[in-house]
């Protein structure tokens, strides 16, 4: 009777997979248990073959996956109790078991996956300490960069072009656990939510809210095991999960951005957007001169911004739109503000005005720069004509993205800054002859020809960057 139902619950799970996915997973079971031989001969085998900790640990899996992950994934097959067996007692992973994990990770509901990671979080199960939380996730984002680095997954990102990961891991392991919520519905923070206790329902409304958390499980089980990594079910959230780096390779630049952050904001983009971001302006490339950032990004389609100030904050913003030089706002509410380090976050548009982005330059009457949120004199992100000098203003917070003080002090001193355009650049871009907003004002034009003059140098580069895209 007991083999009955342990085989019903097996071949429900089992049926989630397509024909070729299962031979997929029959496949590595098989690989990790040491088995082989003909199919009818394997499939009465199977049921008696085992997988240890060993067996995941071993030459197989080691490089790519980091050590803690394997004996984490280890313990959530472990922790799958079979009809009519002892559960836990087996230090011995069953077929059945396998599959079930597989099942329930890959194609299941919050409901289904959440047993499984309380037992990843700790081998004890029962409510969990917020610090077996953050020490989780952490290391799930680790070997999230760790394996796509391993299999050549960056699309042209790399750990080299990079900042150093390791700040990012932190920041946005703790970004994405500000999302923790107790049952009375306050978030606990800092000192407070390392030491509270959070059960099983908790965890699973926080799995349910934060999609991260199934996306990174889903590419450590595909790309860290090596399976189901190709097939077609692959989903557009892992799809895009990084986007295609274009415009930085050979050129010795370390972006200001590190693969977490690249992760994160990527994610907050317009779906159509996050297939490719594309170095339009970098100082350390570029100079540190107004009008050549102005001429690097006028007209290039939607962008990321990102600062360093002098103190090492990281911080930036996106602008739905092209950059047009002129003397009102622009944009629209997709634009958001956001902060790298010390802190992760995005701040997105609160409706309170319409002061979304600005773009100005030799103009008299009105303020020169490069503006974000606020008002004139009081922006959420300031980059003055006057290059070098920004500021980021909030008394409590911006009113148009309700971000804080991004900078580390009001009035900032420039360290670094790049420009990314996302998603594709438009056609338009680089046109000789085509008349825009900006032939209208003198000052433009002039700006217009200092393009024209960086464009040749600039067409050097590209044809060079065609051949980036699988780096």
């Amino acid at each position: 009777k007991m083999g009955n139902a342990e085989s019903n619950a097996y071949q429900n799970h089992l049926s989630r997979f397509l024909p070729e996915e299962q031979s997929d997973i029959d496949g590595l079971f098989d690989t990790l248990s040491g088995s082989s031989g003909s199919a009818g001969a394997k499939n009465a085998k199977a049921a008696k073959k085992t997988v240890t900790l060993a067996a995941l640990q071993a030459a197989h899996t080691r490089e790519p996956l980091p050590e803690p992950m394997t004996a984490r994934l280890y313990n959530g097959m472990k922790s799958i109790d079979l009809p009519g067996k002892s559960s836990g007692l087996s230090e011995q992973i069953a077929k059945e078991q396998f599959v079930i994990f597989m099942s329930n990770l890959l194609k299941g509901n919050a409901d289904e996956k959440i047993s499984i990671i309380m037992r990843m979080i700790a081998k004890t199960g029962g409510p969990l300490k917020g610090k077996q939380i953050q020490e989780f996730t952490e290391d799930l984002i680790t070997s999230v960069v760790h394996v796509l680095s391993y299999r050549k997954e960056l699309k042209g990102w790399s750990l080299e072009n990079t900042r150093d990961s390791s700040s990012g891991v932190k920041a946005l392991a703790s970004e994405l656990l500000s999302e923790l919520k107790l049952p009375d519905g306050t978030k606990p923070v800092g000192s407070q939510l390392l030491e509270a206790n959070f059960d099983q329902s908790v965890i699973e409304d926080w799995v349910y809210r934060v999609p991260q958390i199934s996306v990174f499980l889903s590419v450590v089980i595909r790309q860290g095991l090596h399976v189901l990594h190709s097939l077609p079910d692959q989903t557009n959230d892992i799809l895009n999960l990084v986007p295609h780096c274009k415009g930085i390779k050979g050129r010795g630049v370390v972006s200001l951005f590190d693969i977490p952050a690249i992760i994160y904001i990527n994610s907050h983009l317009p779906a159509e957007m996050q297939h490719k971001w594309q170095l339009l302006f970098s100082s350390r490339l570029h100079g540190e001169s107004f009008s050549q950032l102005c001429a690097h990004i006028v007209n290039k389609g939607p962008c990321l911004v990102i600062i360093r100030d002098l103190d090492g904050f990281l911080f930036g913003g996106f602008a739905s739109h092209s950059w047009e030089v002129k003397p009102q706002f622009q944009g629209d509410n997709r634009c958001f503000l956001f902060s790298v380090f010390p802190t992760l976050a995005v701040y997105t548009y609160t409706g309170y005005n319409d002061h979304y982005m600005y773009l100005n330059h030799g103009q008299q009457t009105m303020p020169n720069g490069l503006g974000m949120g606020g008002q004139h004199g009081y922006f959420g992100l300031w980059i003055d004509s006057d290059y070098g000098k920004g500021h980021s203003k909030a008394k409590p917070r911006c009113t148009t993205y309700n971000s804080p003080q991004l900078s580390a002090k009001e009035d900032f001193t420039l360290d670094a800054m790049e420009v990314w355009a996302v998603g594709d650049i438009p056609e338009s871009a680089g046109r000789k002859g085509k008349k825009s907003i900006l032939d209208v004002d003198p000052q433009a034009q002039a700006l217009l020809e200092m393009a024209g003059k960086s464009r040749q140098s600039e067409g050097l580069r590209e044809p060079m960057e065609e051949d980036e895209e699988d780096d």
